[in-house]
């Protein structure tokens, strides 16, 4: 799997959180967090991105989003109702 850079995080440590919280969706069946579509081949070959890195990806390239409202909102986004 590809690493994202740490740019938009000030510290390892806020990455590795950041990183940590994404996962913990992804391993939750109670949310969405399937794998998108991504037209380049270049990094996944297989044109699907993983949750994670979409997001690690959207965060660092929108480096005033706040992280932890990020991550909020996504929880709200993708639970799963039934």
């Amino acid at each position: 799997m590809p690493t994202i850079t740490r740019k938009f995080l000030a510290t390892p440590e806020q990455v590795t959180a950041v990183r940590q919280a994404l996962q913990e969706l992804v391993d939750d069946s109670g949310y969405n967090t399937e794998p998108s579509y991504i037209a380049s081949a270049d990094i996944y070959t297989d044109h699907l991105i993983p949750f994670v890195e979409k997001h690690l990806a959207y965060l660092m390239s929108h480096p005033k989003v706040n992280p932890e409202q990020h991550i909020s909102n996504l929880r709200m986004m993708t639970k799963i109702r039934t």
